[in-house]
């Protein structure tokens, strides 16, 4: 069996919020109905095909939206005794939610305690950052309502990842982002998440009102185009927030607290690829609509990407077929010259396809938007990575590096 993930998507595009920055919200236009959400029976659908196509042992089922949690109590109930029913006895069972937390309530935290879910709650920093662009319908921020979640799970015990968007808002704040996640919410394991909204000339104005129209209509987000908008992390900013964030960590948090970013440039380092946007190859990160249409990858939930619906075809047959194998390979076929032989591949391997719009110095395409900050962050962190990986190899905890 081909080795796979998939983000399940109860609401479709539907979210309670309306974040300027989001790339999904403008997907509801794939569809025509105006009620996008998994039905009892797709879902069915989609958790047999899913553990048909996964081995024993350990195995995640993975929700996202939009805002999952719109879906419903009752949905996700209904979920987890049809888990129970269709998992083989050798199937280890957890899943992963993530969420903006704002519909959380005790019930909720008590449900994600019992049933052993990873809840991934996104905010962006203190208050004055998160409401920057993390707003309401009306316009007002959402930080006070995040926060009250986070509380809330923690009180019921439940395992929580930040997840935290860089942006033209934070990007020069990132020691601050990452104190207040460590020193005032007592998060111990975080994600960083560059924003980067790409537009061209004719879709520009639109990108920069938030996906919308003068008239106040939605347009379609498609990964095209080499602009970006003011929202979007620079290059320069998104390396030096990482830069800053991980100065901050190395000085006492090894082993005390976990960056996505560090684990992976350290499994990067030891030939473990844990992440597809920094592994050589990608394509087994699919997406699962409301519908049981499947796409290539998150970021690529659109027409030319779309692999089938699960009414006629399973995730294995969709992980071999020519399209999809074309398509995550594409990643290291496609890697300019410059790439190659650049002395922080092992750490990159030229990023996320979705970013690769900008050139080389010689005019070769594919070069990542992000390539300046990669390239300054990778560079920053590998003397202490080489050392991480030298104690590791030895039994010894990394966390001797801390002083």
């Amino acid at each position: 069996m081909l080795p796979f993930t998939v983000l399940a998507k109860p609401t479709g595009a539907a979210c309670n919020l309306d974040c300027d920055y989001c790339f999904f919200l403008s997907k509801e236009l794939l569809y025509d109905s105006k009620r996008q959400q998994m039905s009892l029976d797709d879902l069915r659908t989609h958790l047999t095909r899913f553990f048909t196509a996964q081995p024993d042992g350990p195995v995640t089922v993975s929700w996202q939206g939009g805002e999952p949690t719109m879906r419903g109590f009752d949905f996700f109930a209904r979920a987890m005794e049809l888990v129970a029913e269709l998992r083989r006895p050798g199937q280890e069972v957890s899943h992963t939610i993530q969420t903006n937390g704002t519909l959380l309530d005790d019930k909720w935290c008590e449900f994600f305690a019992q049933h052993r879910f990873l809840v991934g709650l996104s905010m962006d920093g203190p208050a004055e950052i998160h409401d920057l662009y993390r707003t309401n319908r009306a316009g007002r921020g959402s930080h006070a309502q995040v926060l009250r979640a986070w509380r809330l799970l923690q009180k019921h015990g439940v395992e929580t990842n930040v997840l935290c968007t860089v942006h033209h808002g934070n990007e020069q704040r990132g020691a601050e982002v990452y104190r207040y996640f460590r020193d005032e919410l007592g998060a111990r394991h975080i994600q960083f998440i560059p924003i980067v909204e790409r537009a061209d000339e004719a879709t520009m104005s639109a990108a920069e009102r938030g996906w919308r129209t003068d008239e106040g209509a939605r347009v379609l987000y498609t990964q095209s185009g080499d602009q970006v908008t003011s929202r979007s992390v620079t290059p320069a900013g998104w390396g030096s927030f990482l830069n800053e964030v991980f100065d901050e960590w190395v000085r006492a948090d090894i082993g005390e607290v976990y960056v996505q970013h560090f684990d992976v440039a350290l499994g990067n380092w030891m030939g473990i690829y844990s992440l597809c946007v920094h592994a050589p190859t990608c394509g087994d990160a699919l997406t699962v609509e409301f519908n049981g249409d499947v796409y290539a990858c998150d970021h690529f939930v659109e027409p030319d990407y779309l692999r089938g619906n699960l009414d006629s075809v399973g995730y294995q047959e969709i992980l071999a077929s020519p399209e999809q194998r074309a398509f995550g390979e594409a990643k290291l076929t496609e890697l300019p010259s410059q790439c190659v032989r650049c002395p922080v591949r092992w750490a990159c391997h030229g990023g996320c396809p979705k970013d690769r719009f900008a050139t080389t110095a010689d005019g070769e395409p594919g070069l990542n938007y992000l390539c300046e900050g990669y390239r300054a962050f990778f560079g920053h962190i590998q003397p202490t990575i080489e050392q991480m990986a030298a104690l590791i190899s030895r039994g010894s905890a990394p966390r001797a590096l801390s002083r």
